[in-house]
């Protein structure tokens, strides 16, 4: 995931009451300022957390370290052991063990533990972060698992006849061949990474995938040196016209405040993001009527919306991935307010919500019937609890995706088992992204019926496992599909 073009990082949450010491001295005015503490995973005063294993998220105003030699000066208090400190970018990672339930417990980094990269910089202010431990529950009862038995109709059902010929498709290779795909390049709106692929192996990609990651800047000025104008969608026809299939996303960008929103309307686009560390974009707020948030993502339903429609004009389906990723990683981030961009910062009910108000506008409103809707399940270890509240349900998904960077090429079991239980069997299951290809064989050797990967767009080469010969075994292999294999579905 750390791969991913644009760097993704880990996320600065809401912010939480925390006690500092002070920090002063006799040269200040010639020193930087000591990295600032702007938000913790769980927040102080937290109850009711799990045991007996815990990772408190430390998300600092500037990226930062904690040496290793200063480790062992964190300390946590009622018998519990602090196992691994972690730093990375922005944030700190504390793993603690031992914490028993119905006990109260505090973490304490002393002054100067943590510090920024700048030169003569101030040493970080202490932090104490108090929370409780709940009362030890009944271990759950056994996971009941389900085979796969997708539905054999969108859940649209005014959806065009090319849709409903690509959706018949998908389930006519589920368990028998992988479709295979690509991330675009660059400007999200291109054939490059496809074209790659077919210089390196003779074969394109099945599966292209395009971002209206840059709908703030469509159409451009003529005199940016790098066009991003969706109204040009001569890439995902050409690739379609050629048998391929279409698929999209939407890196969403808004705004700060309301100031920043009126500052883009003139083209300056300062004060807009997607990563919850970066924005403070309320969804609560935007889902509003009244509000200038929800102004805001109104508007840009309505653009977005019409770019998508000169594609259902031209007869392209599209497999349509909106608010991907909304939970985060639970594992890496925390359990609570884990979320790394902001259409999931807001807990599992708004970007329900969101994702509903989305499709009834894009239906509904603007009469969109070529779109194959795909949920992305954030299926990590530890956190199948939380699975299950993210869902928007049946009747607003025709697919679940899983998005999985790992450093090896194994059929993903877990992964899997995960997508098809989430719907109990009811929906078609995909590799939505990924770093290292799945190994096809693989896959169906374990009975794991992924419909398609999706390779993210960092080049042919740059997942260590993705090598020339590999490409190649990929393209070339019985359980797969390229775009010469492709049937028409006009």
């Amino acid at each position: 995931m750390l791969n991913r073009i644009l760097g993704y990082a880990a996320i600065a949450l809401a912010a939480c009451p925390i006690f500092f010491a002070s920090c002063t001295g006799e040269n200040e005015k010639d020193t930087v300022a000591s990295p600032e503490l702007v938000s913790c995973i769980p927040s102080d005063g937290a109850e009711g957390l799990q045991g007996p294993k815990l990772d408190v998220v430390l998300s600092y105003d500037q990226n930062v370290k904690c040496l290793s030699s200063k480790h062992s000066q964190i300390t946590v208090s009622g018998g519990a052991s602090v196992t691994k400190v972690n730093a990375y970018m922005e944030n700190v990672t504390i793993s603690l063990d031992g914490l028993e339930g119905g006990k109260s417990y505090v973490l304490t980094v002393p002054e100067g533990v943590v510090e920024g990269f700048k030169s003569v910089q101030k040493p970080s202010k202490a932090v104490s972060l108090s929370f409780s431990v709940a009362e030890s529950s009944p271990a759950p009862g056994p996971q009941t698992h389900y085979t796969l038995d997708p539905v054999t109709s969108l859940s649209d059902v005014n959806a065009t006849s090319q849709t409903k010929k690509v959706y018949q498709f998908l389930l006519q290779e589920s368990g028998k061949r992988m479709l295979t795909g690509v991330q675009s390049e660059g400007t999200a709106n291109n054939n490059d990474h496809v074209n790659s692929v077919y210089s390196l192996t003779g074969k394109h990609p099945a599966l292209a995938g395009y971002d209206f990651i840059f709908l703030q800047f469509s159409p451009t000025p003529d005199d940016w040196s790098w066009k991003v104008n969706y109204g040009d969608m001569s890439a995902p026809i050409g690739h379609w016209n050629e048998g391929g299939l279409v698929n999209y996303m939407w890196h969403w960008n808004v705004p700060n405040s309301k100031d920043a929103w009126e500052k883009g309307k003139t083209g300056n686009f300062d004060g807009y993001g997607f990563y919850t560390s970066e924005i403070s974009f309320s969804i609560a707020e935007a889902l509003k009527e009244g509000t200038w948030q929800h102004d805001f993502i109104m508007q840009d339903i309505a653009k977005v919306a019409g770019y998508l429609k000169i594609l259902s004009d031209a007869g392209v389906p599209v497999i349509w991935r909106p608010l991907h990723e909304a939970a985060g990683n639970y594992n890496l981030y925390g359990i609570r307010n884990n979320a790394w961009f902001w259409w999931g910062k807001g807990g599992a009910e708004a970007c329900k919500s969101l994702y509903r108000l989305l499709r009834d506008q894009l239906e509904n409103v603007y009469g969109l019937h070529n779109l194959i809707w795909v949920w992305t399940l954030d299926a990590t270890k530890g956190a199948e609890a939380e699975w299950a509240n993210w869902y928007p349900g049946d009747e607003y998904v025709d697919i679940i995706g899983v998005d999985i960077y790992e450093d090896n090429t194994e059929a993903k079991n877990f992964q899997y088992q995960a997508a098809v239980d989430l719907a109990k069997g009811k929906k078609l299951v995909t590799v939505s992204e990924c770093g290292n290809i799945p190994d096809p064989a693989k896959c169906f050797n374990a009975g794991n019926k992924w419909n398609w990967f999706l390779v993210w767009s960092s080049g042919t080469s740059n997942y260590r496992f993705n090598t020339q010969n590999y490409w190649k075994q990929v393209m070339s292999s019985e359980y797969t599909i390229s775009r010469e294999d492709m049937p028409s579905l006009k």
